[in-house]
């Protein structure tokens, strides 16, 4: 055994071992305390526990093996199922575009004979449609070609073995032309992008959250208005530039702010959009533990950067996200107070407009008002010197209409006395006669009060006779029913007594036995005999029922037996046959219930 092994057999010692192991090698090796070590059934041992432990591991490590393998598998399936829920979205956002571009085109007309630009811009479309088919035939086609191929190839290994040689050198080939398409569409993707710069055309391209809204301090609306107060007008105009001042500073902080940082967050504008779309792939979409399929797939994107450095990056995107959004809704919420002081300013200009007239209208109405008055005055004047010459004239001719009148009064006071008193006699003649009349129906009214009081008194003799009569009717039955309860109790008491001489008569009189009292009867004596056979003639126990016969006997059984037999016993046939049958005898009235249930 050589000292390597030796060492990597004893792991730990202490200095009492080796105490024991000098003693040891002094008295020698035979002596009765210590055996003979047999150094190579332990490196025997030794060599197995090693193997034993080298399986372990390969096992250990065979089980990580797996365990990675299915977690992969597990993340890849997720991330298809990600990306078959993004792909339909995309394709239908692609053909939305395409179609309202076709739609744009259709609808575009020329203004006139020379505006011969729309028909290019048609042709020009009609052109990028077909170096699109064409760059699709030249490469995507041969892609899926060589998947099918080698799906095929798959499915039957051992009739293409030899060819494998050549598919993995059309693979390679397949692979180096797409990484020449991807450089060229790359080299085009550099180019426009440079074209684009150079014709100042990259303000288009940016996000509106961006810019700035170019609003003016004060609008024309209010600084051209005309307001009979000057000192209105520049309170108003002080109001809105305090106004911008204030949306100002807002503003200059948050676009300072987004200058801190790139529009990419340090990154390349292909990384950055990479990174956009990834997050938004796996955000949007309503799949569990979206946050770990979402980083592991940007490791898988960026494999050079950490995932610190991943979450860094999302988190300045976040800000940059958030920063713009303020910016949107501060700028949104200048252009709405604005809006309102706006309304509010040129409310506010007309009501002072209309008070201006009104106080314009009020001083021309007072000075109409007053010429007014002194016209009416001159008319007061001429009125009254009229009304005086009125007056008299009236008073005179008022004096001679008194004349007549008093005249004309005193010959119809002469007629209307003659008149009164022919009416005075007509007015007495009327009330004799109602007297009379009068006198007639109260007479007639006493002789039928008479006759009715004559009639209700023999009705009401009659009732308290009838009355009288059910009185002693209802006494003598009451006394009759207690003649008879007294009658009836007395033949009960003669019943009892006569019962109780017979019970006195019959009686049973014997002497006190107790031997007798406690011995056992004849019949039970009788009865215990032969208790052996008793037992083996009694049934186990009890039965309560019908018997097979009776049960046979009755036909529903029978008819139930051949439909089950049939295989119809389930069928609406079985349920109307069964219903019709009757039993062979038909049930108690007694066990029949009026329960409804």
């Amino acid at each position: 055994m050589s000292g390597k092994d030796l060492h990597a057999f004893i792991t730990n010692y202490r200095a009492e071992d080796v105490e024991k192991l000098t003693a040891r090698m002094k008295n020698g090796l035979g002596s009765s305390k210590y055996k003979p070590a047999e150094y190579e059934r332990l490196q025997a041992i030794v060599d197995a526990k090693r193997l034993e432990s080298d399986l372990i591991g390969q096992k250990v490590q065979k089980s990580r093996c797996a365990a990675k393998a299915t977690k992969e598998s597990s993340i890849l399936r997720q991330h298809r199922q990600v990306w078959s829920r993004e792909s339909p979205r995309l394709q239908k956002a692609e053909e939305k575009a395409e179609i309202d571009l076709h739609d744009f085109l259709a609808t575009i007309r020329p203004t006139d004979r020379t505006d011969t630009a729309i028909f290019s811009l048609q042709e020009h479309a009609l052109l990028l449609e077909e170096e699109r088919e064409a760059f699709r035939k030249a490469t995507v086609v041969p892609v899926h070609d060589l998947k099918g191929d080698l799906s095929f190839r798959r499915q039957q290994p051992s009739a293409y073995r030899s060819k494998w040689e050549q598919v993995i050198q059309q693979i390679n080939f397949v692979k180096d032309q797409q990484d020449g398409i991807i450089k060229k569409l790359h080299a085009e993707y550099l180019g426009l992008e440079e074209e684009i710069v150079g014709l100042d055309l990259e303000k288009y391209l940016t996000s509106t959250s961006e810019t700035l809204v170019n609003m003016d301090d004060v609008p024309w609306e209010v600084l051209d208005s005309h307001c009979p107060y000057p000192e209105l007008k520049d309170s108003l105009i002080q109001a809105f530039q305090s106004l911008s001042e204030r949306y100002h500073s807002r503003l200059q902080i948050l676009q300072e702010q987004l200058q801190s940082t790139d529009r990419s967050c340090g990154w390349c504008e292909d990384d950055h959009h990479r990174f956009q779309f990834t997050l938004f792939q796996y955000t949007l979409q309503d799949v569990p533990n979206n946050r770990a399929l979402c980083m592991d797939m940007l490791q898988r994107l960026f494999p050079e950067r950490s995932r610190q450095e991943l979450m860094e990056h999302e988190r300045l995107w976040d800000w940059q996200r958030f920063t713009q959004a303020q910016l949107t809704v501060v700028t949104q919420q200048w252009q709405r107070d604005q809006e309102e002081l706006l309304a509010r300013a040129l409310v506010t200009l007309q009501e002072a407009t209309h008070a201006h007239q009104e106080e314009l209208e009020l001083h021309r109405d007072r000075q109409h008002q007053q010429d007014i008055c002194s016209h009416l005055r001159e008319k007061l004047q001429r009125w009254r010197a009229r009304q005086e010459e009125v007056e008299k004239l009236e008073a005179a001719i008022a004096a001679r209409q008194r004349e007549e009148e008093e005249a004309r009064l005193k010959t119809e006071q002469e007629k209307e006395t003659a008149k009164r008193s022919e009416q005075k006699e007509k007015v007495r003649q009327f009330y004799l006669k109602q007297q009379k009349r009068r006198e007639l129906l109260e007479r007639r009214d006493r002789e039928r009060l008479a006759d009715l009081r004559s009639v209700m008194e023999e009705q009401a003799r009659r009732d308290k006779e009838r009355v009288q009569f059910r009185a002693d009717m209802l006494r003598r039955r009451r006394e009759e029913r207690e003649a008879r309860e007294i009658e009836r109790q007395r033949e009960e008491e003669e019943k009892q007594l006569r019962l109780e001489v017979l019970r006195n008569q019959v009686g049973v009189v014997a002497e006190a036995d107790p031997e007798r009292m406690m011995a056992d009867t004849e019949a039970w004596r009788s009865r215990h005999l032969n208790i052996k056979e008793l037992e083996l003639q009694t049934p186990l126990y009890s039965i309560n029922t019908y018997t097979d016969t009776q049960i046979v006997s009755d036909p529903r059984v029978r008819v139930e037996q051949a439909l089950r037999e049939a295989g119809l016993q389930h069928s609406l046939y079985a349920k109307e046959v069964l219903s019709v049958i009757k039993p062979p005898k038909p049930p108690r009235p007694d066990t029949k219930s009026i329960i409804k249930f």
